[in-house]
């Protein structure tokens, strides 16, 4: 397959990637958004709510191993429609919902649609990009998730103003048929038909997936989507506790998180390419930073509303990082044994156990235990995480780099 050239082609195909993660984002994680405004509005408790994220994002973990498979061998651009065409519907039928059981029934489909989207980018990009533009293209994509979430909590609290929370649903369904058009009328695919190339040297035979390594690696994928997704869906809620905030104005707060996001993903992808070889290290460095963001938030919990909204979007920024890391960048070392959307379908379900769990775990824990409890949790997390990233550093360059 022939490589995409020029910076202008690349950019193009780059910035209509970034453009379908950002209206998945909008179409995904709008029900946490308005989570809150929901317990309000339909009575229901927020824990109950809290099922349909943690089975959303179980068939989303689920869905990225089999999207991750399929999407080696069918066409990467006809399982992002598909994704598309199914997640546009469960949004629709969201607002038509009154109880939480048939939502967890509707938002597990649209978790596992979601699942058909980002493997099959992944082997569109390490096929049609070299090394280099796949390295600023990936971040180039990364942003959209930063950007649909800004999008989200900047529209949301709007349309529960002016409407009710029924209406974020409806204004993602329609962002998502949008996006659905413009993707199947840009897109390029590639003929899946051409077998990729393996190489067949002791080097490229040691690219297992399931090694004590990678295994390692994987753990440090959860405890970051643990920290990433469980601060977003639940900041909001968080500041409202904590500091007595409606609603509406909690969910604005969040707007804050992707810019620190978009930041972190600019310094990762730069040291990256410029400074370190090894994606650990890098990963090891954000980790050990977001430990620190964490102790500064336990601290100041209770005593200062800017602080807190500030320290909570560096540590998701933190973890940003590291997810782009140890899910954007470690795929393509796998290209050459010919199983790169495997590996990231894998590796990114690996980031939804983590979502899974601080979902349904932070709201219980939160209930039960209060904040504070919750907050000295997260320290816990990132410095574990921390510590993992460390120990894989020398063993990932020896197997990997070296």
């Amino acid at each position: 397959m022939v490589k995409l050239a020029g910076k202008k082609q690349v950019n193009a195909f780059a910035y209509l990637l970034a453009f379908t993660y950002m209206a998945s984002y909008i179409t995904r994680i709008n029900f946490g958004t308005v989570i809150s405004e929901m317990e309000t509005a339909t009575s229901i408790s927020r824990s109950l709510l809290s099922l349909s994220l943690t089975g959303s994002f179980i068939t989303y973990g689920i869905g990225q191993i089999i999207s991750g498979i399929i999407g080696d061998k069918f066409s990467p651009k006809k399982l992002v429609s598909m994704g598309f065409i199914v997640t546009i519907v469960m949004n629709l039928l969201i607002p038509l919902c009154k109880s939480p059981y048939l939502m967890l029934i509707i938002w597990c489909v649209n978790g596992f649609a979601q699942s058909l989207m980002w493997p099959p980018m992944v082997r569109l990009m390490t096929t049609l990009l070299d090394d280099i533009d796949y390295k600023n293209a990936v971040a180039k994509v990364s942003y959209g998730s930063s950007l649909g979430t800004i999008a989200i909590y900047f529209i949301s609290p709007v349309l529960i103003s002016l409407f009710n929370y029924k209406a974020v649903f409806i204004f993602s369904a329609i962002f998502g048929a949008i996006a659905l058009l413009v993707w199947n009328k840009k897109c390029v695919d590639i003929d899946i038909s051409i077998p990729v190339k393996k190489e067949n040297n002791k080097k490229s035979r040691e690219y297992s997936l399931f090694t004590p390594l990678l295994l390692l690696i994987m753990v440090a994928i959860i405890l970051q989507g643990l920290l990433r997704d469980g601060i977003t869906t639940w900041m909001p809620t968080y500041i409202a506790d904590t500091y007595n905030f409606s609603n509406s104005i909690s969910i604005l707060t969040n707007v804050i998180m992707p810019i620190f996001s978009i930041v972190c993903f600019k310094l990762a992808t730069r040291l990256y390419v410029t400074r370190f070889t090894n994606p650990l290290t890098c990963a090891a460095m954000f980790f050990g930073i977001g430990s620190m963001f964490a102790i500064s938030l336990y601290f100041v919990t209770g005593n200062n509303a800017i602080l807190s909204i500030i320290f909570s979007a560096l540590l998701t920024g933190s973890m940003h990082a590291v997810n782009l890391m140890l899910i954007c960048m470690l795929p393509a070392f796998f290209e050459k044994s010919g199983n790169v959307s495997t590996v990231s379908g894998v590796l990114n379900s690996c980031t939804y156990i983590g979502s899974a769990l601080s979902s349904y775990g932070i709201a219980y824990i939160s209930e039960k235990a209060g904040w504070n409890t919750t907050l000295f949790l997260w320290i816990a997390i990132a410095l574990l995480g921390t510590a993992i990233c460390v120990v894989c550093i020398k063993p990932w360059r020896k197997k990997f780099i070296s």
